[in-house]
């Protein structure tokens, strides 16, 4: 009886396991969101998106027990209101430390090819796990690892159980990491305005941001390195930024080549990411706009590309008025 007992258990198990991973299973056709006149989003084959794990990540994203402290949750440098971006000089990690670089609004993020202003995390989910282990978690003497914050996670039992739903098991740091990859990668703006313009609907902005349009495109040449309906060309580029903070390297930490460089930034919700450059140097949306006018920030070894160009007041005005209108946010 003993042990036709246990052989009933380990079917009941068995039978458990098998549902789960139908429900896990089918779970996985979710499909990705789309940017019209953009490649489709590439998904890795080991964090398909499902609803499950966009809804964690999305709740885990305003969680500020997802920091070392308990403070701070990812959208205190990424808020919805600003783009996704920060709207303060100096963004803030978990215990209060400061941090140099400026946060990228992360609308559109996953159709980057490489993470962070130098391109040094080659997945989405290498680059999340980097910002939770470092500016989230950061090392210290007595502080929580994100083991420590795993388990204060799976303490919660209602969390807990939502981890199960996604991963058929309770959290894990590389759970918490892939939940959050998916829900970024649902923060596509493919209603945005300039979207549907570039995509054929003239109406969608209007008269003063078109023409300004044809000002970025041409005389000041702008698209140049802002190109595309992600407005860049998703490289790296030296205009002599980070002086004012020393971090100069960028990408020339990876390869002496690229010294200096650092990622073009894309442009949309530009009117509302201030401040502007990877050091936060430019403190107004015409700053930047002058600064790059000019050829860039005094330096040595910068692209070549880089040329100043003489706008009339007319056109600088059309111009600002282009970038005020790429204002957009997730469907």
């Amino acid at each position: 009886m003993l042990v036709a007992g246990q052989a009933r258990k380990r079917e009941i198990r068995g039978m458990r396991s098998a549902i789960l991973a139908v429900l896990l299973l089918a779970a996985t056709n979710v499909t990705p969101p789309r940017l019209p006149g953009l490649e489709p989003m590439k998904i890795p084959a080991d964090n398909p998106l499902t609803r499950e794990k966009i809804a964690l990540g999305k709740q885990l994203f305003f969680d500020p027990r997802l920091s070392g402290d308990g403070t701070t949750s990812c959208n205190g440098c990424h808020e919805p209101k600003y783009g996704y971006a920060i709207g303060a000089a100096k963004p803030v990690g978990a215990f209060g430390a400061e941090l140099n670089r400026a946060c990228p609004s992360l609308i559109n993020v996953a159709y980057q090819k490489a993470f962070y202003w130098e391109g040094s995390a080659p997945t989405l989910e290498r680059a999340v796990e980097g910002v939770w282990r470092f500016v989230l978690v950061p090392k210290g003497d007595g502080r929580p690892t994100v083991d420590d914050v795993t388990a204060r996670l799976n303490a919660d039992r209602a969390l807990r159980a939502k981890f199960v739903a996604a991963f058929g098991q309770e959290a894990r740091p590389e759970f918490v990491v892939k939940a959050l990859a998916s829900y970024l990668r649902t923060l596509v703006a493919s209603d945005a305005p300039w979207v549907r313009f570039w995509n054929g609907e003239t109406g969608a902005l209007p008269e003063n941001a078109r023409r300004g349009f044809a000002i970025f495109d041409g005389k000041a040449r702008c698209s140049i390195c802002h190109s595309g309906v992600l407005l860049t060309d998703r490289l790296y580029h030296n205009i002599g930024a980070g002086q004012a903070t020393g971090d100069v390297k960028g990408r020339g930490g990876l390869d002496a080549r690229d010294m200096g460089a650092f990622k073009t930034p894309a442009l949309l919700n530009i009117a509302r990411t201030a401040p502007y450059f990877h050091d936060n140097s430019v403190p107004t949306l015409e700053g930047a706009v002058d600064r790059m006018l000019a050829g860039g920030f005094p330096a040595e070894n910068k692209d070549p590309q880089l040329r100043a160009v003489q706008l009339t007041a007319e056109e600088r005005a059309l111009l600002l008025a282009f970038l005020r209108e790429l204002n957009g946010d997730p469907r």
